[in-house]
């Protein structure tokens, strides 16, 4: 078993690693108590929230349209990246310790690149189908018909599985010299980057090049997506279709916003620089917040849902009387 006492420490033979020591938030067992209890809150709440959206989405017919139908998606996606970064995090609390196989982290690499990868594709298409709602309303079912959908969606999934194919061979076929400790509380690919042993100035400028080409696209088309939008609506007469345009739009731009700028942050850093505390709180916040707070954002800005969302429950509380 390899321990890691720093990152000046190297390791001989980089093969030999099998296992990582993830981040500790704290030594005091108290506190690991506390974290343990405050992101089993935090869990929690993401599926319950996301479990309502899906639930509330797959059985009222009047929610089978392309937002929610993207909707659905994206709660699937949060859904799995939360249950793949949270979990470990808070049985190491609970066992105080710090340990993730070699296994487990590759895991946890693949399905957290593929699951969020997919998420900011789908959230591409997603200002797409509200621009097409708002700027060309009258050609909306041709150009979003189910087939349509189903297609955009299935890119979006097929694409984060292909970059996260793509950086885990990238990232684990590296030698890993400087130690196993891992600065975050999951396995994260910026992280795991910093332990190689080899130059990997290379592969640090094409990972960032890549991801630059990747989220630059995607990001001008969001804002061009929206720029088109707010004048769309700004043309909008009654103060009514106003509310409701925006109402449609503002939620899924705050998502965005949050996504993009700590995502950008994360990936596009050069691994080179750290800044421990401020990688946590910016990791914390792409990671675990948007789980937990789109299905707050959408279900409050949208009457359709929150209306949907009601009947279900009401509907369930009679079925159990």
């Amino acid at each position: 078993m390899t321990v890691s006492h720093g990152q000046g420490d190297r390791i001989s033979n980089g093969s030999s690693i099998t296992q990582f020591l993830l981040l500790a938030f704290t030594d005091t067992r108290e506190l690991q108590l506390l974290h343990f209890w405050l992101f089993l809150g935090i869990y929690l709440a993401a599926l319950l929230g996301n479990s309502l959206i899906i639930i509330t989405v797959a059985c009222d017919q009047h929610l089978h349209t392309p937002m929610y139908f993207f909707l659905l998606n994206l709660s699937l996606l949060d859904m799995g990246s939360i249950c793949t970064t949270v979990p470990k995090s808070m049985a190491n609390s609970f066992w105080d310790t710090r340990v993730i196989s070699y296994q487990e982290c590759i895991a946890q690499v693949f399905l957290f690149a593929f699951l969020v990868g997919a998420e900011f594709y789908l959230l591409t298409i997603m200002s797409y189908d509200r621009y097409v709602a708002i700027c060309k309303p009258l050609h909306y079912g041709t150009l979003l018909g189910s087939r349509a959908c189903v297609h955009m969606a299935a890119a979006a999934w097929g694409t984060g599985f292909l970059c996260a194919v793509l950086h885990i061979a990238n990232t684990f076929s590296l030698p890993l010299c400087y130690g196993n400790a891992v600065d975050q509380f999951f396995c994260e690919i910026p992280q795991i980057l910093k332990l190689s042993c080899s130059d990997t100035y290379l592969r640090e400028a094409g990972f960032l090049v890549v991801n630059v080409l990747i989220i630059f696209s995607c990001f001008v088309f969001i804002v061009l997506s929206y720029v088109q939008i707010f004048r769309a609506v700004l043309r909008i007469p009654s103060e009514q279709g106003q509310h409701k345009a925006f109402s449609m739009c503002l939620p899924h731009l705050a998502v965005v916003t949050l996504f993009v700028s700590t995502g950008m942050f994360v990936y596009l850093k050069p691994p080179s620089i750290s800044f421990p505390s401020l990688d946590l709180a910016v990791s914390f916040l792409y990671s675990v917040v948007p789980p937990v707070v789109n299905p707050l954002i959408y279900s409050m800005r949208n009457q359709e849902l929150k209306v949907a969302l009601k009947k279900l429950i009401q509907s369930f509380f009679f079925w159990q009387q």
